[in-house]
């Protein structure tokens, strides 16, 4: 255990905890020497649990033999960072949940057709980029049944350290990768569509047809404009919420909610 003791601002080596920006950690020398920030013991298990490689470890000095003991134990031999509250909120620029913040490795993200293997439902998240957002559906996703995550390419990230949070650690626990011409690859593995807007062809959520596809993609938009014209005209199907008291729409991450347990369950 290599135990550091922070004694300043500018302490050598903490720079992935505090001057890098979310691009920078993530783009970092090359896309095979990313970094993202796991938060909280409950996370950083989790993202162990799944396989992730942690590089550093930043902590308050009183989790190292408490909260995060198990942790220390499981790192090997990686740079521990420590010291006083108040010294790694002003490093940090937050005030760390729990206390305890995890440098990990960033893996390469896996080919669409890997991800897709053997998945009977799938999300694709087209344009979200509120960090909020994205991992709650990720919460969900994992929660409900959905057997895999894509991303449009114009997405936030979901190892941002603010969706890893939100969505407990579910980003390692669902497999995820980014695509693009989604509606086009989706068709050649095999998927029928089904986008989430209000048009004049809108279908129900609860519409048998919908449960009844072998192969289903779920296409969730963005939170002010919903998908583009082109998403919503070339999917197999246009879904609407049943909803009621004349409102018309929920919050993105809520209607992914909704959405998963229907058209999962008993599928």
């Amino acid at each position: 255990m290599s135990v550091i003791e922070i004694t300043s601002l500018e302490q050598p080596g903490v720079e992935v905890f505090s001057t890098l920006t979310e691009a920078q950690l993530r783009n970092r020398l090359d896309p095979q020497h990313g970094i993202f920030i796991a938060e909280s013991p409950k996370v950083i298990r989790v993202a162990l649990d799944a396989g992730y490689e942690p590089t550093a470890l930043l902590c308050e000095r009183k989790h190292i033999t408490g909260d995060a003991a198990d942790i220390v134990e499981r790192i090997g031999d990686v740079p521990i960072y420590t010291g006083d509250r108040d010294l790694l909120t002003r490093l940090t620029g937050y005030t760390l949940t729990r206390g305890v913040l995890c440098a990990m490795r960033r893996p390469l993200p896996p080919m669409v057709e890997d991800v897709c293997n053997g998945a009977r439902r799938v999300v694709v998240i087209h344009g979200v980029v509120d960090t909020t957002n994205i991992g709650a559906i990720f919460r969900s996703a994992a929660a409900l049944g959905i057997d895999a995550v894509l991303l449009t390419l114009d997405s936030c990230d979901p190892l941002n350290r603010r969706s890893v949070r939100v969505s407990m650690g579910s980003v390692f626990l669902i497999p995820w990768t980014w695509i693009e011409n989604p509606l086009t690859k989706l068709k050649e593995l095999g998927f029928r569509t089904a986008a989430l807007a209000l048009t004049d062809r809108s279908v129900s959520l609860d519409e048998p047809a919908l449960k009844a596809e072998a192969r289903l993609a779920l296409l969730m938009g963005t939170e002010g404009d919903g998908l583009p014209a082109e998403a919503i005209s070339g999917a197999d199907y246009v879904v609407r919420i049943p909803m009621m008291h004349g409102v018309d729409s929920l919050n993105v991450a809520a209607a992914s909610a909704v959405a998963f347990w229907e058209l999962c369950k008993k599928c």
